[in-house]
């Protein structure tokens, strides 16, 4: 018995959320975080490191293995991304 059932549109807390925003939102906190650069660039990917993990949470038992994979691996590299502007790893 499979006991995952597929999300659908208007359900949940984000359901009044237009995706478009949504997107434009993420969008805006990464890119804004990453040429920021240093502590505050690794704090705004903080904020959607956060937001990742508590979506993964909410959705962990709907989701595949894959789709749990891919959102595993988004995760891991927002937190390199992060890690990298507070440590500054050398790119060369």
């Amino acid at each position: 018995m499979n006991s995952k059932r597929p999300l659908l549109p208007g359900e949940g807390p984000l359901a009044r959320v237009r995706p478009v925003v949504a997107f434009v939102v993420v969008l805006g906190l990464f890119v804004t975080g990453v040429l920021v650069g240093g502590t505050l660039g690794a704090v705004l990917l903080g904020v959607l490191i956060v937001g990742a993990i508590a979506l993964l949470a909410a959705t962990w038992g709907v989701l595949s293995p894959a789709q749990r994979t891919l959102r595993v691996v988004v995760l891991l590299v927002l937190v390199v991304i992060a890690l990298e502007l507070v440590v500054k790893i050398p790119t060369k």
